[in-house]
């Protein structure tokens, strides 16, 4: 038997220690937090441990007033599951989303508990207290550490009255994530605009979809039943929250439109806010689903008709993704995805920001269209098929593995012709 000469054999491949810093996480629903466990449980898959560093929440109660009491991250290994531990610290309600924590600053905490558990990378998802410490800590530390920018927060200062913070929230925005090794954006067209801005180093990394969960097979007479529509009734859906930056009242706007013309129509709005109150009160004849989760929440997409998205503060937009792939045609403002997505008018119909009031007519003259509906519907889910989320969690661990090797300050070097910058697909 010849013999084997280990030092030819290659190396192991070692997996990465990643430090996830982030505000919002599940069973909190949104986008940011959706995004960001599918990245998680992605790089768990491929043999990555993952911790997780964020605010207590109220399913965390115990761990929560531990967290207070001792000034430490709790740590909850146990509940996350194997190759995942989550570090809780101290965090306060956000005003006007009693659902949400803010994560206080924890520097000095970070910097002990990195000190002795030391990662890979740390990668900071949001841009609140405890992300900016967490930055600081990494720097500090000289670990190589990494940014998402997934919030348009500089652009929500005009729906609650404050537009003149705009210019400083942006400031802190791009100081925070040019001290980073990288930042990832979802789109080619925020790119551009944050790079106008002066913010450096981003990359473009877009979101998949879940096609199992959200598919027209969750499509349900029952549900449909029990909103009091029947099989040829028309349903325009929304998901999301129902807040003021989602420009909601457009949707009301074109759907009390509608129902001039085609008197069988209702609105399902799934999701809550603290717009619900103001919306119930102008249109009494919708459906307020409230949040769903899971199957619940592929059933209400699948079983409705249309999808209706008015929102231009996305920076993404999950929901148009999810649903498409549950078969619906969808109506949406050219900005973040959609303006990739449905380009070309097969899955859905484009409408020009400059021009709102043609979202109204847009949604009229495809309620009106049932051929053109079908024909859409079926376009929608094999656009779908073509966004999983396999590849895009493969070149956000490249990306990782890449700060690890280069360090903190390195440069991104050529991400686009190593295949590291990914464009989305189009319709």
């Amino acid at each position: 038997m010849p013999e084997i000469l280990v030092e030819s054999l290659p190396a192991a491949r070692r997996g990465l220690r990643v430090s996830v810093v982030t505000e919002t996480f599940p069973p909190e629903i949104n986008g940011v937090s959706i995004t960001l466990a599918r990245m998680v449980e992605g790089l768990r898959g491929r043999g990555h441990d993952l911790e997780i560093i964020r605010p207590a929440q109220a399913v965390d109660q115990p761990a929560n007033q531990s967290a207070n009491q001792s000034g430490e991250p709790s740590v909850q290994a146990g509940a996350a599951g194997k190759g995942r531990e989550d570090l809780l610290t101290r965090g306060v309600p956000i005003p006007r989303y009693p659902g949400l924590r803010m994560g206080m600053p924890a520097k000095r905490r970070l910097i002990r508990h990195w000190s002795l558990h030391r990662p890979d990378v740390v990668h900071v998802a949001t841009e609140g207290p405890l992300g900016w410490s967490a930055l600081h800590a990494a720097i500090h530390l000289r670990l190589p550490v990494t940014s998402d920018f997934r919030t348009n927060f500089h652009t929500y200062t005009g729906h609650y009255g404050i537009g003149w913070l705009q210019r400083p929230i942006t400031a802190y925005l791009r100081k925070f994530h040019n001290r980073a090794h990288f930042t990832t954006v979802p789109t080619e067209a925020l790119r551009l605009e944050l790079e106008a801005m002066n913010f450096q180093r981003l990359v473009v990394l877009p979101r998949g979809v879940d096609t199992h969960t959200f598919s027209p097979d969750f499509r349900s007479q029952a549900l449909r039943a029990s909103w009091g529509v029947a099989e040829d009734d028309l349903v325009v859906a929304v998901v999301g929250r129902l807040a003021p930056e989602k420009n909601l009242r457009l949707l009301v706007e074109a759907w009390q439109s509608l129902r001039q013309v085609h008197s069988r129509t209702r609105l399902l709005l799934v999701g809550d806010g603290p717009q619900r109150a103001e919306l119930q009160a102008a249109c009494p004849g919708a459906i307020f689903a409230g949040a769903r989760r899971g199957e619940d929440l592929a059933a209400h997409y699948a079983s409705a008709d249309l999808f209706a998205f008015p929102s231009l503060s996305e920076t993404f937009g999950n929901v148009v993704l999810e649903a498409l792939s549950s078969g619906l045609p969808c109506i949406c403002f050219d900005h973040a995805a959609a303006g990739l997505l449905l380009r070309d008018g097969q899955a859905g119909v484009l409408v020009n920001p400059q021009r709102p009031a043609a979202f109204a007519t847009a949604l009229r003259d495809l309620a009106l269209d049932p051929d053109r509906r079908r024909a859409m519907a079926r376009a929608a889910r094999e656009l779908a098929l073509r966004e999983g989320w396999d590849g895009i969690v493969g070149r956000f661990e490249a990306l990782l593995e890449r700060a690890r090797g280069d360090g903190p300050q390195a440069s991104l070097g050529n991400l686009a012709a190593d295949g590291l910058v990914v464009p989305l697909a189009r319709s």
